[in-house]
Order: C-alpha cells, then structure tokens, then sequence
C-alpha cells in the first residue's frame, strides 16, 4: 500500500465511510488565500517544481523554507537565488525525510500525488526522478496556473486585495472566465499603518486610485468608501485584516483628526496615538463592510518581520514571523460590542495564532450572535502555525464543545501556492476521523448518519457557500 492511500488518516469504518460518500465529493470555495491574481489571469506556466514549490515568494511556500533552515540549508538555497533549481530542489528532498510529524511530511506526499500522481516518497535516492518528472508535467498545458485550480474542484477563489488596486486582473478573469470564480478580497492593512515610512506615499497611491487628494481623516474615510464601492462592483462580499490584536481604546473624532495632520505633516505618533487611529479605523472599517452587506474576517496575534536582520536582506513573509502572546480579550469585546450597540455588527470570521486563545476567541464570538443567521459570528479555522493536525484538531474540538461545529465554514488554504489545495482535503479527513471515532464510540447516535453525513457535507462546502452568499 502506497503511503498516501485512499483511507489516509481515516482510522474508522465510520471515518471512512463519512469521508468517501460525504466530505471527498464536495467543491472547494477557497474564501481566503493569497494567489497572486495576475498569474491566474495569465494562466501561469511554471518553469519547475523548485519555482512553483520553493523559490518564488509569489507561489512559494516559507513552511518550507523555515524546515529547511533549521536543517542546516543556507540562504542561498532559497531566498538568496544564487543556486540552480536542481541545487535548490535538491536540499529540500535532503530535508524532507527530518519533517516527519510536521504537517509539511503529510502536505508533501499529498501534493506529489494529488497534482502530479506521484506516490513515490521524496528523499535524496528519489529526487532525481521526482524533479524530472514534475517538471515534465509542469510543461504541458494540463499543469498551468488555471487548470491546477480547476483540478480539485474549486468552484470560488478570493484573493487579499489593497484598497488601492485597479483589479485589472480580476477584471480580466471575468471577461476569459476558466470555469472558477475569482474575486478580490478587501485587505486595508496599509491604509491602517500610520507608523509605517511609506505611510504617506501609499495615501498618495489611495488618493490616485480614489481620484481626490487625502488631506485629512475624513478624506482618508472617502476615499476607501470609494474603493469599498468599486470592490463591491467587482464582486467583493468580505474583508479581512491581519493584526497583533483587536484595537478598541477610547478616542474622540478631534484626536483621530490631529493624529492624522500629524502624520502628514512628518510627525511620527506616539505608540498611544497608534493604538487610537487603530481604534477608530478598525471601527470605521467594521461599520463600512457592514453597511455594503460584507462579511468580515480577523486574523489576531503574529508577531511579524522578528529577525530583523533577514528582513533586511530578504523581506517580509519570508519565514521570520511568529505567534504572539496578548490578552485579546478585554479590547475584542470592547470592539465588538461598541458595534453591537449601534447595529453594525457584520458577519463575523476570528481566528488565533496562539493555540491558547482558541477558547478566549470562540466565547468572544459567540457572545455577540443574535440569532439573524446561522454562524454569524464565526470561529475561523486552525490558521498558518495552527493548520496542521492537532491545530486542526484543537479548533474543532473547541468549537465542538463551546459552540455549534455544524454551522463551521470550514477551511481556507492562506496560500500563496496554485497547488495548497490538498490542505482542504486534509482538513476534511481529519473532520470525518472526529467525527467517525465519536460515533464508533457511542458519542454520536449512529441512527443519525444521514444528518452527521449532511453536516459533513456543510461544513465542507454549503455552509461557506450560504455564509459568503456566493
């Protein structure tokens, strides 16, 4: 039996049956992920397996690249692009074999042989045949950009898109549609950064795609109201924001103003003054998206760019990022409940970095449900260091215990690779061996498989579907 086999995982007859008649069937909506939209319209051809695997920050992978610096592989290998592609390929088949027990092993074999029906176990002595293999499929039309979304089923794909951008290439998409929807997901971390250097060139970027001039808070709000406007024509139905933590302290309108003159007259702000505009933004932001209808997705606690001289030389999103520890929950109520008070409370998706705050998060959620859609406010599935099997595990036993597992809108690749979506079926694997062990157990009455069955089926794909209203 080869090593990725059709009960991978499933370590029950009731597993197995939950997964091949229920979960293995259904589309995937990949509701947030962060595909570069320009290759998908250019119908990306890769040149190898090491571009589409390793090198390339737009399609890599920095799992990857953390394994294999803590296996003694130099920079060179990776982001420094000074080695050959076999060179680079190579080192990560050397490295392979020591990830057992990291979901990377599992992701590996299972992309090798879901994209290119490959069930060979990678490692030095089978390297060679694997990199050529691949890379003589990569170069037929069946493996570019579209078809490698195509090939598992994907019915929705959105992207994390800036407030300031054209979507040129979403636009593209929808006049050549290839069969799977393609739309921007609004993603205003930048318009946010007010500490950042760069802060006042991107407001000149904001203004230009706005077509005004940014000269105060009010007009920060109107310009993004524009652009909110112009996703919202091109199909957006969520947003998301990527942040250490919720930001709920007290300001008034005429310090959010003043804090704002400052900044564009070169006056750096205060860590207070940060934490405030951060307040207000977030609030307005939360209030915008729930005036169009949009859902709204929180990703809280990474502590980011932390080997400060890495990023330096290679960048953001190259590896050097890790999970945070904050208390979350005393300004994540404030926030929520502040638009709760005046009815702007959208649908709502959160997820935690650190595995602690899985039970802090899904009470925060479920305290301000108000019984106008199921799962409105949602717990998010096990993200980046947490999509792995006991990630996974640990998000849906809380969520099983604390809240309603059957309205869950399941799983998500946050990828930046064309091949990532062998995750979903990992997640739902790990979802039927929950639940088959329970009902083998007697926890679950096996008199109601077909509503189990059902719920498989919704927490696989219908619940997205319903929840984004795609």
């Amino acid at each position: 039996m080869t090593f990725i086999h059709p009960d991978f995982m499933l370590q029950t007859e009731t597993a197995k049956m939950l997964y091949h008649q229920h979960a293995e069937k259904m589309p995937i909506i990949d509701y947030h992920c962060h595909l570069v939209p320009q290759w998908i319209a250019e119908n990306i051809q890769f040149r190898d397996i090491t571009q589409l695997w390793l090198v390339d920050k737009h399609y890599g992978d920095h799992y990857k690249w953390r394994a294999m610096r803590a296996n003694g592989v130099s920079e060179e290998y990776l982001t420094g692009g000074t080695k050959s592609s076999w060179e680079t390929f190579e080192k990560w088949a050397e490295t392979v074999p020591y990830t057992m027990r990291n979901p990377l092993y599992h992701w590996t074999h299972l992309e090798l042989s879901r994209v290119f029906g490959i069930d060979k176990l990678l490692c030095p002595a089978t390297a060679r045949e694997i990199f050529d293999e691949c890379n003589a499929k990569l170069a037929t039309p069946e493996f570019r950009g579209q078809a490698l979304i195509k090939k598992f089923h994907v019915e929705v794909v959105c992207t994390t898109d800036d407030p300031a951008d054209d979507l040129r290439w979403h636009k593209m998409i929808a006049e050549h549609p290839f069969g799977v929807k393609v739309i921007p997901a609004w993603r205003p971390d930048r318009a946010m950064a007010i500490e950042s250097s760069t802060y006042k060139e991107y407001l000149q970027q904001l203004g230009e795609a706005a077509g005004m001039e940014i000269k105060s808070y009010r007009d920060l709000q109107d310009a993004l109201q524009k652009r909110h406007d112009f996703f919202a024509a091109n199909g957006c139905k969520l947003s998301d924001h990527g942040l250490e933590n919720f930001y709920s302290a007290q300001y008034t309108d005429a310090e959010i103003k003043l804090i704002f003159q400052k900044v564009l007259i070169g006056i750096a702000p205060t860590l207070e003054e940060v934490e405030k505009f951060r307040s207000a933004f977030l609030h307005d932001q939360a209030v915008m998206d729930a005036e169009a209808g949009w859902a709204q997705q929180y990703h809280i606690g990474a502590i980011r760019n932390n080997n400060t001289k890495m990023f330096a030389e290679v960048g953001a999103d190259t590896g050097y990022d890790a999970i945070h520890d904050l208390d979350i929950a005393s300004a994540g109520h404030r926030f929520f409940d502040r638009l709760t008070q005046e009815g702007k409370l959208a649908k709502t998706i959160l997820y935690c970095l650190n595995p602690k705050d899985n039970p802090v998060m899904l009470t925060m959620a479920y305290t301000f449900n108000d019984g106008t859609f199921p799962g409105k406010m949602q717990f998010g599935s096990g993200w980046w260091f947490l999509d792995q099997e006991v990630g996974m595990r640990r998000q849906m036993e809380s969520l099983s215990n604390l809240g309603l597992i059957s309205r869950f809108v399941g799983m998500l690749t946050d990828s930046r690779s064309f091949i990532s979506y062998p995750r979903h079926e990992y997640f739902r694997r790990i979802l039927c061996d929950l639940f088959g062990k329970d009902i083998e157990m007697g926890k679950l009455p096996a008199s109601e498989m077909e509503f189990i069955g059902q719920m498989i089926e919704d927490i696989c794909y219908n619940n997205a579907k319903n929840y984004f209203n795609f």
